[in-house]
């Protein structure tokens, strides 16, 4: 078998044998749906690389013997499109299985009919062979099963273009470009065809375009599928994945130019028309300088940053993952972008919270020791006296001259039992109800006098209620007494001996406000602060009175739980000013 290679026939030989490795490789390279175009590109191969050798021959049995093989690739290139197109879409319809199978039926029957034409000429009436210059070429006169194959390999092409267009005509841009290409490789090839079969293009009146379209198209085809992943669900897998995550993503490269980005990224206050592909970063975040230097400075970070959006304050926080390859440190940068502004909301209640159960845990340790001391130190003192005088160790004269002493500890005693009755109603469950009431603040003032003004006159101290006030008040009246009371017993026990205590009341728009002032030893800073903050703190008073700090805490409890509120000034050495602002009844 003598061969006589020409332009024609090298072009197609190369080109098949190219084809047919790439298709080979891309078989054991890659899996799922992307094999089954490979086989296309199988078929295509063997087609052109087979017509080559029938262009390189002269002998008429040689040409029949590559026609024969050509049509290994031609029966079943337009089967091997279809299976492709429903596999790489995922269409799956009712009996799939017999349909795949059905699909390969007439490819079968057609290879069959060119192998046994001979005896029927169903495929082929006549072959005869012609001289075009140095060629030699087979002049084909086609039969109707020729007619059969073509329209069916027409149809499954067609098939296999709807069912991908169908498929993917609503997807992302990801899979409407790797549509194009598909659609491209099969349309491009099968217009050559037409062509040929029309008579419009046939080069020296017998050559075939259509396997040079195929073996062209398939071989870029194949490299775009090895170096671009094409048709593999990597990359759209990828896109999905960037697609669905929460956090913003923003992919900028060695230049600092944004590469790409996900929806989320927006939700950081951005505008679609600011946020383009390739322009810097610098455009985006010429506001926010410490964002702009964590990207620039391209280093694995991590900051938080306070951004305003639509008016409000959000906290993002931003961190940067470098992309570095063996050329150069920096290849690009992901930064990631999580709104934390929820997250550090709940954890600045949490931190209120464990403060506040902190100091909940402190006074009640300190409230236990109340109790096992200034309880207890008191009563036990007043039982071992009673029993002393009993016993004849202590005299009468001696018993009632200590009465007066006793007197001031059993006031303290019965002042320290109503606070912890309170703090402990206050800390059940539920807390302690309010029942608000209207009266008259001025009457609670002088009955709370009358009740410490036996104490006051020991230290020879004056209490003055100056009342101006007209409203009444609506609150509960039990609480306030309580605050009331506390307070003037505080500036009672840091007055001097001789002193005064000035109580005023005023109206003020929706509230009366009740002051009272005294000038004694006053308090620190510090202490001021602990009682904003409803911290307790013990002092000793000016004749070395002792307290628990306990009443401060409930007088500011009791206030706000009467929607009220209160206001301590205070200079030390000169006196402390205790007012408190408590809501008029709206029946007035």
């Amino acid at each position: 078998m003598e061969f006589i290679l020409n332009p024609f026939s090298l072009t197609l030989i190369i080109s098949g044998l190219l084809v047919g490795a790439l298709s080979v490789y891309i078989s054991f390279k890659v899996e799922g749906s992307t094999r089954w175009i490979a086989l296309t590109m199988l078929c295509a191969s063997i087609w052109g690389f087979f017509y080559g050798l029938e262009l390189s021959v002269t002998s008429r049995e040689a040409i029949l013997i590559f026609i024969k093989l050509e049509y290994v690739g031609i029966s079943f290139i337009g089967a091997f499109w279809l299976i492709f197109s429903l596999i790489y879409t995922s269409f799956r319809p009712k009996y799939y299985g017999i349909i795949l199978a059905l699909v390969l039926v007439i490819p079968i029957l057609t290879y069959i009919l060119v192998l046994t034409n001979d005896s029927h000429q169903l495929f082929y009436k006549s072959i005869t062979i012609i001289e075009a210059g140095a060629l030699s070429i087979a002049n084909i006169e086609i039969g109707p099963w020729y007619i059969v194959n073509l329209i069916y390999t027409y149809t499954l092409y067609l098939l296999g273009y709807l069912i991908i267009w169908w498929r993917f005509r609503f997807s992302d841009q990801l899979f409407k470009t790797q549509t194009r290409l598909m659609l491209l490789a099969g349309v491009f090839p099968m217009i050559f065809n037409l062509f040929y079969q029309f008579e419009i293009i046939i080069p020296l009146q017998v050559i075939d375009l259509t396997p040079f379209s195929f073996l062209f198209t398939y071989l870029i085809l194949g490299f775009a599928i090895l170096k671009y992943q094409l048709f593999n669900i990597k990359p759209i897998a990828h896109n999905k994945v960037i697609e669905a995550i929460t956090k913003g993503v923003l992919l900028v490269d060695a230049q600092d130019r944004i590469v790409d980005f996900n929806p989320a990224f927006l939700a950081f206050g951005i505008s679609t028309e600011k946020v383009k592909i390739s322009i810097k970063v610098q455009e985006i975040f010429q506001n926010q300088r410490d964002i702009l230097a964590l990207i620039t400075a391209g280093v694995a970070n991590r900051i938080e940053s306070k951004i305003t959006i639509d008016g409000n304050w959000r906290f993002f926080q931003i961190e940067t993952i470098p992309l570095l390859n063996r050329k150069s440190n920096k290849n690009g940068l992901i930064v990631l972008f999580e709104d934390i502004t929820e997250q550090k909301s709940i954890n600045q209640t949490l931190k209120n919270q464990k403060l506040e159960l902190q100091q909940l845990n402190d006074l009640k340790d300190k409230y236990f020791s109340i109790i096992s001391h200034d309880l207890k130190g008191p009563i036990f003192g007043i039982k071992e006296l009673i029993h002393l005088t009993n016993s004849g160790m202590v005299a009468q004269d001696e018993f009632m001259s200590m009465l007066p002493e006793v007197s001031r500890n059993m006031e303290q005693v019965a002042l320290l039992l109503d606070n912890l009755l309170a703090w402990s109603s206050s800390q059940l469950k539920g807390g302690e109800i309010v029942k608000p009431q209207e009266f008259d603040i001025h009457k609670i003032l002088e009955q709370q006098k009358s009740i410490l003004e036996r104490i006051a006159n020991e230290k020879q101290l004056e209490i003055k209620i100056q009342p101006q006030a007209k409203s009444l008040i609506s609150a509960d009246k039990n609480m306030i007494e309580l605050a009331v009371r506390n307070i003037m017993s505080n500036s009672i026990k840091f007055s001097k001996k001789g002193g005064e205590i000035k109580i005023s009341t005023h109206d003020e728009l929706l509230f009366v406000k009740i002051c009272i002032e005294d000038y004694g030893k006053g308090i620190s800073s510090e202490n001021l602060a602990k009682i904003n903050e409803g911290i307790s703190f013990t002092t000793v008073g000016e004749n070395n009175e002792s307290g628990t700090g306990l009443g401060l805490v409930l007088v500011k409890e009791y206030i706000q739980k009467n929607n009220g509120s209160i206001e301590v000034f205070s200079q030390e050495g000169k006196g402390t000013k205790f007012c408190i602002y408590l809501p008029i009844s709206k029946q007035e």
